[in-house]
């Protein structure tokens, strides 16, 4: 009853946010169709141009100087937090350095705030996921991704095996492990090699610049993740995989072990904040539409068994890695992301949340806000 009741809450909580998206959006598109008409004259090869017509009116954010002030006090308020460890299932994550903290904050026009170890490297791990599920709609539709995926909160650890039989009472969604397994597998692809690299081509697309391989950890991940090849020959049994088990978990972990900074993680989150248009770059890397149903998946499961307590406190579509970084989006407004390597038992890093938290409370960002 406790877990029917779970993810009936956060079904609840999503339904809400999703209206909040879609009103968001209505107005970055208006935004852009005006910004679009009054630079008609100017010459379409000047990338400047390019960025406005990207932008959502920059009367929308907060004055900057209130954003700078909440990331430097949250910054202050959580640097000595000590709560939490290392990921210790992940020998090259478990040797990262604990003290690590940064935060970045990108807004819908371009702006960039920075405090502390933000421009410092880290493994994406499953943060990489929403934008995995934005290339698979790119490549499907909405439908398939509920008919072969599913949507529900499971309201279990991340890398759970409950939901993959074809009969269990619980099913998977894009964010947990088996979910994201079989959208990796899912991808119009003729081979790994293709696989990787469009995962990669949409990765960078959302950052705006070249993202590496972390090729260690990508090798002790590979020499470690048992559970997670149980996960993917259980959904092989299931019939649930598009591709091999061996090559999708392939795919998997090198997704997994993408290299990002928290200031390249929030441009990622500021493309989504803007109705699909990376606000640095000026592309347009996905629909509107199917921006809102990545947001209310990480809505719903960004952080997996604290998904429900993240939206009472934060109120933020997010999504959260066991490499330390978080990724929170605020809808036509700005992407938050937090990096800090000692995570909760759930996955989530400690330290990240409590500052993203602090963030979105100051700034008066939370979706479910009436003002």
């Amino acid at each position: 009853m406790s877990r029917y009741l779970h993810k009936v809450s956060i079904l609840c909580v999503a339904l809400l946010a999703l209206g909040v998206f879609q009103a968001s959006f209505a107005r970055a598109a208006s935004d852009q169709n005006t910004s679009s008409q009054n630079s008609s004259n100017q010459n379409s090869s000047n990338q400047s141009s390019q960025i406005q017509n990207s932008q959502i009116q920059s009367s929308q954010i907060q004055n900057t100087d209130d954003i700078q002030a909440a990331l430097d006090s949250a910054y202050e308020r959580f640097k000595n937090l000590k709560d939490g460890e290392t990921a210790q299932y992940i020998p090259a994550l478990a040797e990262a350095d604990p003290d690590h903290f940064g935060l970045a904050i990108i807004t819908v026009d371009g702006q960039v705030f920075t405090k502390g170890d933000a421009n410092q490297a880290f493994a994406i791990m499953s943060a990489a996921k929403p934008f995995t599920l934005a290339l698979l709609l790119t490549q499907t539709s909405p439908d398939f991704v509920l008919q072969k995926i599913g949507v529900e909160p499971t309201g279990l650890p991340f890398n759970s095996l409950s939901g993959i039989e074809p009969d269990a009472p619980n099913t998977i969604n894009p964010l947990v492990n088996a979910g994201a397994i079989t959208a990796v597998s899912l991808l119009k692809a003729n081979s790994g090699e293709q696989r990787w690299q469009q995962v990669r081509d949409m990765y960078q697309r959302f950052a705006g610049e070249p993202l590496p391989l972390m090729q260690d950890v990508y090798e002790s991940v590979g020499k470690s993740n048992y559970h997670n090849r149980a996960i993917a020959n259980l959904l092989q049994n299931s019939q649930m995989l598009g591709a091999s088990p061996e090559e999708t978990l392939d795919v998997y972990n090198k997704q997994s072990c993408v290299a990002v900074t928290a200031r390249q993680l929030a441009t990622m989150g500021a493309t989504l904040a803007n109705a699909g248009t990376n606000p640095i770059t000026g592309e347009n890397v996905l629909a509107a539409d199917q921006v809102e149903k990545v947001l209310a998946l990480m809505t719903m499961n960004g952080f997996y068994n604290e998904s429900g307590w993240w939206a009472y406190t934060a109120g933020l579509p997010a999504k959260s890695g066991v490499g330390g970084g978080i990724v929170a989006i605020a809808p036509g407004k700005m992407a938050l992301v937090g990096y800090s390597p000692r995570l909760s038992p759930a996955g989530n890093s400690v330290r990240a949340m409590k500052a993203l938290q602090a963030i979105s409370e100051n700034l008066k960002l939370s979706v479910f806000d009436p003002e």
